[in-house]
């Protein structure tokens, strides 16, 4: 079997922002010749594969480049519910505006969104309706994001209860199942993603600005939404420490023919104003990946 045939179960990990790299991931497969059949992803992981099977992959990957932390400060929409800090209704809508929005069921390749029922207290995988809705549901992280209603369920982050989720491809017909863990344990020599970092494309960022303000997404910035980036990070940080765990137990199960390990001290959670240097290293990861690996 040539590498150029091979077909991809895909699985894209949670893990905030570090799930930018499974862009550059991406990009190396196909670069490669990889076919992508199939994706099933947890939170982050959930809305890069919803839009890569969309097939705009690049048109958000140009988007998300050029956001400053400025710009992602005015993308959050402070709830005073007790649901969450966030609604996370206007990055929902800036998606929706710039990719469009899809049903599930239409999709070229199959793919799969996991959440967590509170309720039922069980994993949801969520295979037809809308792509954004049911990202929405898989980005729900608790208490920063209000949770979604869904059906008579309260779903949130999928991350929660399985952070890289092999388990809705075990029964594809694919010549390889490749996982992408964006949450993985520190690594001695990486370097955070702060490094080098290049000027952005005034330009271009320009546009951003102008598309949100016609989108009326420009809320003036004030101390609160500064405080609850702060905030944001120390429950991020309690809830990596959780998934870590839960990813070891899920991995000893389900074991992937390749596995590509993101480490959780290239970037925090949610610098997503760093996605330039994330899609390069996880294109990097693969590439390296794919060398050490040993042949069938």
């Amino acid at each position: 079997m040539t590498q150029e045939s091979r077909t991809v179960s895909l699985v894209l990990g949670s893990g905030g922002a570090r799930g930018l790299a499974h862009i550059g991931i991406i990009r190396y497969l196909e670069e490669q010749g990889y076919r992508i059949e199939s994706i099933s992803g947890s939170s982050m992981g959930a809305l890069i594969g919803g839009i890569y099977a969309t097939g705009k992959l690049e048109v958000y990957a140009e988007w998300v480049s050029a956001l400053e932390k400025i710009d992602i400060l005015r993308l959050l929409d402070i709830s005073f519910s007790s649901g969450g800090f966030l609604r996370g209704d206007k990055v929902i809508r800036a998606l929706r505006d710039l990719i469009g929005d899809h049903r599930i069921e239409d999709l070229p390749i199959a793919y799969t969104a996991v959440a967590a029922d509170l309720n039922r207290q069980r994993e949801v995988w969520l295979k037809s309706g809308s792509l954004f809705d049911a990202i929405r549901a898989s980005i729900a992280i608790p208490t920063l994001f209000t949770p979604v209603k869904h059906e008579n369920r309260l779903l949130v982050d999928g991350g929660l209860v399985n952070p890289v989720p092999i388990a809705p491809t075990i029964r594809d017909d694919t010549d390889l199942a490749i996982a992408v863990d964006a949450s993985a344990a520190e690594e001695k020599g990486i370097e955070h993603s702060h490094r080098n970092r290049p000027e952005k494309d005034s330009s271009y960022r320009q546009q951003i600005m102008d598309f949100l303000d016609n989108m009326n997404l420009l809320p003036k910035i004030e101390s609160r939404e500064e405080k609850a980036m702060d905030t944001m990070e120390i429950l991020t940080n309690s809830i990596e420490v959780m998934q870590s765990m839960i990813t070891r137990f899920q991995l000893a199960a389900n074991t992937p023919d390749i596995l590509i390990k993101i480490p959780q001290n290239i970037a925090t959670f949610y610098e997503f104003d760093h996605a330039e240097e994330l899609i390069a290293f996880g294109y990097e990861r693969a590439r390296d990946t794919f060398a050490n690996r040993q042949p069938d």
